[in-house]
């Protein structure tokens, strides 16, 4: 038998107000809320024990504005913190060879679970921030900058930057976006196929999350032929094969 902290509305309702933030006031975060979110960051899970991320905070002023250009993200700058989030099998190699092993060769296997590790660590940070009544944004744009980010962070070989998040104090209204139903996306025993009527009806359902109203255009615009996406597959892949991720 389990101890309830909070009832499952309480839990859904916390959820239900996550909502992504672009425009912060100018405060700073006070030094025990980033401690206690850093800390959950820790405790998240992570494959064979090797928590195989590192997240670069960025203080300096100078570096935060380059970043921020680079990634077109203009509130990296602005945010009360923002993060660098990195896959990192760098450390796990020196640990071995500082206790006189050869690392293996695994380069997907780094990306794999480098970037899984990332993810569940940088997703408490954020869960941790919304708890203490913050709001933050989970930022792609490091790709438009790859080489020029590595560089400007300094990270060595093995340390690869995905992606970015800011968290501060909210400065624009709150802005509830829908979701895919959840039959789409949550599957019993087998995958379920869709139909053309259901596919049509949940994206007119998604129409809301973009400014336009057309989730499909927005869809098009990065993941179909020609889109951001296909275009920043060959940057993505340069740089994870110079940084000895691929070969």
């Amino acid at each position: 038998m389990t101890t309830n902290l909070f009832s499952p509305t309480d839990v859904q309702r916390f959820f239900d107000e996550h909502w992504t933030v672009r425009k912060y006031k100018a405060v700073s975060m006070p030094s025990e809320h980033l401690e206690t979110i850093l800390a959950a960051a820790q405790r998240a899970p992570t494959d064979a024990t090797a928590q195989m991320y590192s997240f670069i905070r960025l203080t300096d002023p100078a570096l935060r504005a380059r970043i921020a250009e680079a990634a077109t993200n203009a509130h990296i700058a602005t945010a009360s913190e923002s993060f660098l989030i990195c896959a990192d099998v760098h450390r796990l190699k020196r640990i071995l060879e500082v206790h006189g092993v050869e690392g293996g060769h695994f380069p997907h296997i780094a990306i794999h679970f480098g970037i899984g590790d990332a993810v569940m660590a940088a997703q408490n940070m954020l869960i941790a921030s919304e708890m203490l009544g913050y709001r933050g944004c989970w930022i792609g744009g490091v790709l438009n900058a790859l080489d020029l980010i590595a560089e400007l962070t300094q990270l060595p070989e093995g340390v690869f930057p995905f992606a970015a998040l800011t968290i501060g104090v909210p400065d624009e209204p709150p802005q509830h976006r829908p979701r895919l139903p959840r039959e789409q996306v949550i599957h019993e025993n087998h995958y379920r196929p869709y139909s053309e009527d259901e596919l049509k009806a949940s994206s007119k359902a998604m129409g809301p999350i973009t400014a336009r109203g057309d989730w499909p255009q927005t869809l098009s615009r990065y993941f179909g032929k020609g889109g951001g996406m296909e275009q920043r597959e060959p940057v993505l892949e340069s740089h994870l094969r110079r940084k000895v991720f691929l070969e």
